[in-house]
């Protein structure tokens, strides 16, 4: 018996689709989770009364910063990720632009990783609720 023969083409192509199908259920149990998380943040945040700020972002290569029309929070220390009072998630970065120099940016709300960091090259990572709890610890004092 060969494994080039239909029959074994079929059964790939369906072992194929089932791993896809269950790798799409797996991100999405997991971005409903973080986007509870970030809710929970927002509403928590608000509730506490935590000042907003103008959220600016950065060009991928650092050199740029842009101002946007969002307020928020910033939930990291390079101010790369933050969270509007309606619980929406930001990644602070875009393609370097002039017409982003001239009129701002405009991100557009992003899933929330469950693991922020996850396969960075630094090896730096850290659960989205540990951050966001920080984040709240700290206040208004946040940096």
């Amino acid at each position: 018996m060969t494994d080039d023969g239909p029959q074994w083409q079929e059964r790939q192509r369906r072992a194929v689709q089932a791993h896809a199908a269950a790798d799409a259920r797996q991100r999405a149990a997991e971005q409903a989770e973080a986007a509870g998380l970030v809710a929970r943040f927002a509403a928590e945040a608000n509730r506490r009364g935590l000042r907003t700020t103008a959220l600016a972002v950065r060009s991928y290569d650092g050199r740029s910063r842009y101002r946007t029309r969002l307020t928020g929070w910033y939930v990291d220390r390079a101010h790369s990720r933050a969270v509007d009072p309606a619980g929406r998630f930001y990644l602070l970065t875009v393609p370097a632009s002039l017409r982003a120099r001239l009129f701002g940016a405009d991100p557009r709300p992003a899933p929330a990783p469950l693991v922020v960091g996850r396969g960075g090259r630094d090896g730096e990572s850290i659960p989205l609720r540990d951050l966001l709890d920080r984040r709240l610890d700290a206040g208004d004092d946040w940096g």
